[in-house]
């Protein structure tokens, strides 16, 4: 089924997802404009909304199918009927359209939520496959909970839904419980162990409450996952979702991995600023990535280490991921090859013993103000140059 068995496919759901933070809701235009800007990305999947649920995210899918061409578009639904054809009818104008269909896999789920059985579940979970097949030939099956699913009835729930048409299982650690190494060994034992997993894709779906979603996710593609649910600055529920940022970087920085995405990392910078604007959701300083600290330097063995080799202390070129640049931060941490780095770009060429005065001066400053701008080293130089 896998044209390219290294190509991992970018499913984004910012726009489902992400936006069910409280008090990040979009308007329809909204969600059209981040849906343009994630396929100018070059995401391979957006899911547009759960059609069922609001009036609102029924249109929005509708217009979102009309204005995308490239990248498949998903519509969420529950195991039911009534969810299905709305999706469905919310879907008619989608040129690769997906049904995003399941139901609980764990016990907790299925006795606490559903109230259920192991077997009246994985009934509905197939009756919904096949209903949504009636409807379109991309249909994705989440089990949720799969994280604390019991694995052997997962793997039987799987290779029923692949067997009932689904072309993708969606195995999401809902909660954000499992270790790296044991969401791993969920994917590696329906790698091996479901007769029919080759007529599928395999998605993680990871959920950030122990900060674990995106090597959560990694772990996942390293053992035979080839599609990564995620969010831009890893907006979503509670703690937030894998952060797509993060993995596609890290794939792209870790080429052992020998696994690579369609997406144009030079646009992450923008579409993580355009995000963050459109749902008041300010960006961490110190997020990975995009983190307005990300490329930003103060420490003084650091900034030496910099100056001398880049590599010394960055993995990754700010403008590979569309970063205006590096920066050398002054503070009361920085050290006299920081100082000389920001005179010399202001056209203060000093030799050595005058640099030494207006280090020690530049000292005394730091330690009283938060940050040191150009207007403060042109002072400082003024002040001793009289």
């Amino acid at each position: 089924m896998l044209h390219d068995p290294n190509k991992v496919y970018i499913f984004d759901t910012t726009l489902r997802d992400g936006e069910q933070v409280p008090g990040c809701q979009l308007d329809t235009n909204q969600k059209i404009d981040i849906a343009k800007s994630l396929e100018r990305l070059g995401v391979d999947v957006i899911e547009a909304g759960f059609p069922v649920s609001s009036p609102g995210d029924f249109n929005s899918v509708i217009e979102l199918s009309k204005a995308v061409n490239d990248p498949i578009i998903c519509a969420l639904t529950r195991a039911n009927k009534n969810d299905i054809d709305v999706a469905a009818d919310a879907l008619r104008y989608a040129k690769r359209p997906r049904i995003h269909t399941g139901i609980g896999a764990s016990d907790m789920h299925i006795k606490t939520k559903f109230n259920s059985t192991r077997e009246e579940i994985l009934a509905r979970g197939v009756e919904a496959v096949k209903y949504a097949k009636k409807y379109v030939e991309d249909v994705e099956f989440y089990a949720e909970d799969a994280g604390r699913a019991d694995i052997q009835f997962l793997a039987k729930m799987v290779e029923s839904v692949i067997a009932a048409g689904a072309t993708v299982v969606n195995i999401p650690d809902t909660n954000g419980y499992c270790l790296p190494d044991q969401y791993g060994s969920k994917i590696l034992y329906l790698k091996e162990n479901v007769k029919n997993i080759d007529k599928a894709i395999i998605s993680v779906h990871c959920h950030n409450d122990l900060g674990l979603a995106t090597a959560n996710s990694i772990a996942g593609l390293q053992n035979g996952a080839r599609q990564v649910e995620c969010t831009i600055n890893g907006i979503g529920e509670r703690a937030g979702n894998t952060s797509m940022e993060e993995v596609v970087m890290i794939l792209k920085t870790h080429k052992s991995l020998n696994l690579h995405t369609q997406i144009n990392t030079q646009g992450f910078y923008d579409i993580s600023r355009h995000v963050s604007q459109q749902m008041h959701m300010p960006v961490q300083p110190n997020k990975a990535i995009v983190g307005g600290n990300a490329f930003s330097h103060s420490s003084g063995i650091h900034q030496d280490g910099f100056l001398k080799n880049r590599e010394n202390y960055e993995i990754i070129k700010p403008e590979d991921v569309g970063f205006p640049s590096a920066a050398i931060v002054l503070t009361a941490r920085s050290g006299r090859h920081a100082l000389k780095h920001h005179l010399d770009r202001l056209g203060h060429n000093l030799e050595k013993a005058h640099l030494d005065i207006v280090y020690q001066q530049f000292l005394i400053l730091a330690d009283s103000k938060q940050g040191i701008d150009d207007h403060d080293l042109n002072q400082l130089v003024a002040l001793h140059l009289a």
